[in-house]
């Protein structure tokens, strides 16, 4: 009876969190939420925000082109190519507005009955003395945060026409795969 009081009091003491974690990079955070819950962007100073279309510009900003140009009567940003060309580097649009593309929720959602089976198997090797309930919690993350990465690498919408130019690929999620990298778990202790 002793250890079995052990064992719910352990239940009750921790949890998994599982997702990207302000705290390790607020970066990698803040686009975790922007594809979680979809936003729109609008300029902070000035009209138009410019937008990469090329695979020249792609990570970088305007600026960082000193011969960019804006031919006349476009909504284009480019540079000379040749005598009588150009090359269009960035489009110019007053907002963007990203699609939620949920890859946390959504994997919740559609593996919510997956997970508890698997904890039920767990909890019977907790009973039986074979793992505890902090390793219960540990294999519950690392079996979630791989489900959210198989997720994301299966997003949808794809990326917008400019966007696949730019970046060369149409999954929004996956561009140098640090978003996909930093989902991770940590088991907590409850009101500590």
């Amino acid at each position: 009876m002793d250890r079995l009081e052990r064992i719910f009091a352990d239940l009750n003491s921790y949890a998994v969190e599982v997702g990207i974690f302000a705290a390790d990079d607020s970066f990698y955070a803040m686009l975790a939420n922007v594809h979680e819950f979809g936003i729109t962007i609008t300029p902070k100073n000035g009209r138009y925000l410019t937008i990469p279309v090329s695979p020249e510009s792609h990570g970088k900003r305007a600026g960082d082109f000193p011969n960019l140009f804006r031919p006349h009567g476009t909504n284009v940003l480019a540079v000379p190519k040749g005598r009588n060309d150009f090359e269009v580097l960035f489009v110019l649009v007053e907002s963007v507005t990203i699609p939620e593309r949920s890859f946390v929720r959504s994997t919740f959602d559609e593996k919510e009955e997956t997970w508890s089976e698997f904890l039920k198997r767990q909890l019977n090797l907790v009973l039986s003395g074979q793992i505890s309930v902090e390793d219960m919690f540990n294999r519950m993350g690392a079996i979630a945060a791989a489900d959210i990465q198989e997720k994301m690498a299966n997003s949808s919408p794809a990326n917008a026409g400019a966007t696949i130019s730019a970046k060369r690929s149409s999954n929004p999620l996956i561009d140098t795969g640090g978003l996909r990298q930093r989902v991770t778990w940590k088991v907590v202790r409850r009101n500590a």
